[in-house]
């Protein structure tokens, strides 16, 4: 019998990232839909913005010829997405403090011109909108999420995720994302992962190689989790273990009326802003 993945949970390095911060966030941010519009909710930021604009850049060029890559400036691409997160769609709370950041956003790409080491390789796309396969069928868990870049090692006719990185701090140890990453890659196209790096391309010149997780503690720990999150859904049950913590505060002044509806998303979401959001909110990126 064929399962059903539109009854399944499904989870993602965001989702799981979530869940781990804070349950109630993971359900104002995976789960709740305002009942107005039937969309779900999203917090806009300065440096989200900054990344989701660098990243569709660079990712965009995965799908160019080799040789046609950078015929035209990533700047001057850059200046037509950065048009989507301008003023408030961006979360910018004046002209100066956009400036800041779009000329952040162009700096990163020179460096990358400058250096664009694997992006000027083959690449290799995974022929799905969005990657995903059954972590467990028997529980009804898919795993997916987007990869940044895939390149084509062709003397091993194997594959090296890169995962772009537009903050400054690195990736924690503990983070589950090169496992997630690692998983997704394994199971949605054929061939083996010689390698993962991260590239903090506002501060480096070229990825910088991880150690490969191990295969079954990751999907072990990965299904551990995802049991939890279906477990939680199934007894809507999303409870704050600190009885209100900053990452579920934010989201609920959306649901309070303290926030500024700004735009929907291309997937649906109604995006809002704070009155003021700080330049401490860490770095981050859509999945």
């Amino acid at each position: 019998m064929t399962k059903d993945k539109y009854s399944a949970t499904w989870v993602s390095h965001s989702s799981i990232s979530d869940w781990l911060q804070c349950p109630r966030a993971y359900f104002l941010k995976n789960v709740y839909k305002d009942p107005k519009t039937n969309h779900k909710i999203s917090l806009m930021s300065p440096p989200l913005a900054l990344g989701s604009a660098v990243h569709e850049v660079i990712e965009g060029l995965s799908v160019l010829p080799v040789d046609k890559r950078f015929d035209e400036s990533l700047i001057i691409k850059f200046d037509k997405v950065w048009g989507r997160f301008s003023g408030k769609k961006g979360g910018f709370t004046d002209s100066d403090e956009e400036s800041r950041y779009k000329e952040r956003g162009k700096e990163m790409l020179l460096k990358v011109m400058k250096n664009p080491g694997p992006l000027k390789n083959l690449a290799v796309k995974i022929q799905m909108d969005l990657p995903h396969y059954w972590l467990s069928e028997k529980d009804d868990i898919i795993l997916c999420g987007k990869i940044d870049w895939l390149e084509y090692l062709k003397s091993e006719d194997q594959v090296h995720i890169i995962d772009f990185k537009t903050g400054k701090k690195a990736e924690k140890n503990e983070s589950l994302q090169l496992p997630i990453y690692y998983l997704l890659v394994t199971n949605t196209q054929q061939r083996l992962v010689k390698k993962a790096s991260y590239w903090y391309v506002d501060v480096s010149k070229e990825p910088i190689e991880q150690k490969l997780p191990d295969m079954k503690k990751a999907e072990k720990k990965i299904l551990k989790i995802g049991k939890e999150i279906k477990l939680a859904r199934t007894l809507e049950r999303f409870v704050c273990p600190s009885n209100g913590c900053r990452a579920c505060k934010q989201m609920e002044k959306i649901i309070n009326g303290e926030a500024e509806l700004v735009g929907v998303d291309d997937i649906r979401r109604d995006i809002y802003i704070l009155p003021r959001v700080s330049d401490s909110v860490p770095d981050g990126k859509v999945l």
